[in-house]
């Protein structure tokens, strides 16, 4: 029962984008410096994935503690609203977490250290008073993109980098994908809020939402999608040297298609609609950290 509630605790949708996130900067690392797989190399891909879900898990723990009656309204399902864990082993769970994560990446390198920090540094004001940047949407905005879109990928390729070849330097298909990930963290970002609209509402969240409206912001996030898929479509054309061309198109086409199609079904005045849908996102964000390594390695 404690580690169903600590799963869910922990966002599990989170944990595996983060987990996609290390595997595929260490992946893509192996490729563009064209270095062996070693188990030194191994060990500190493990390393890492266990500070950064460490970490991940702080981060959206402590949104937990500082959300409970808002979570109550838009998410009562989750442990703490629930009352299936109670504030003090949340707060446990949260600070057990943010010391392994800060220990462990201090441990294997300086620029994990340095993504990791900066990613708790950022999530703890997304969620702490009197700072608090969530109330505020754009400065909420701007710390999810600022972690996922950069700090993320940037910090962990470098990371990996330095280990397998001593540089520290970022490959133009890191960028590309950098910006891919930047814009489509934008979209998620911005499309989170729109099922938690009440709950917002009732606490007085400042929202893109609660100030555009469902429609707008559900149209700004097909596009922004759609603007990144473009966007990374291109770079396969312009960059063949770095990734491989047409299993760029074609893959990118063929999700860009499913954006689309699964959109038409979305009923904006039906939460669980909306929820799904978001899932949905979820989802291609998880398949891009699949197929952006496998067309560094192909080409």
């Amino acid at each position: 029962m404690y580690l169903t509630q600590l799963w869910k605790f922990s966002r599990p949708h989170t944990i595996i984008g983060t987990s996609l996130s290390v595997l595929a900067l260490y992946t893509i690392a192996i490729a563009t410096t064209h270095s062996p797989i070693s188990w030194l190399s191994i060990g500190q891909l493990v390393g890492a994935w266990i500070a950064c879900i460490l970490g991940n898990i702080y981060i959206v723990g402590l949104n937990q503690l500082y959300d409970v009656e808002i979570d109550r309204v838009n998410k009562p399902d989750l442990p703490l609203a629930s009352g299936k864990l109670s504030i003090a082993q949340g707060t446990g769970i949260v600070t057990v977490t943010g010391i392994l994560a800060i220990s462990i990446s201090a441990l294997l390198g300086k620029w994990l250290f340095a993504t990791v920090a900066l990613s708790l540094a950022i999530g703890t004001a997304y969620s702490v008073p009197p700072i608090r940047f969530k109330q505020y949407s754009l400065l909420a905005a701007i710390c999810i993109l600022t972690v996922r879109g950069c700090i993320v990928n940037l910090g962990l390729f470098l990371h990996f980098d330095r280990l397998l070849t001593g540089a520290d330097s970022i490959p133009p298909s890191i960028w590309v994908l950098t910006l891919f990930i930047l814009v489509f963290t934008i979209a998620i970002a911005l499309f989170k809020d729109v099922p938690d609209l009440e709950g917002d509402r009732k606490y007085e969240i400042e929202t893109f939402t609660i100030v555009l409206g469902k429609l707008t912001v559900f149209n700004f996030t097909r596009w922004a999608i759609t603007i990144a898929y473009l966007g990374t479509i291109s770079a396969g054309i312009l960059l063949p040297s770095s990734i491989n061309t047409w299993f760029v198109i074609i893959s990118h086409t063929i999700l860009l298609g499913l954006l689309w199609w699964r959109s038409q079904d979305v009923d904006l005045d039906k939460k669980e609609s909306i929820a799904d849908f978001y899932q949905f996102i979820w989802k291609l964000f998880f398949w891009e950290y699949l197929i952006f390594p496998i067309a560094c390695f192909v080409n």
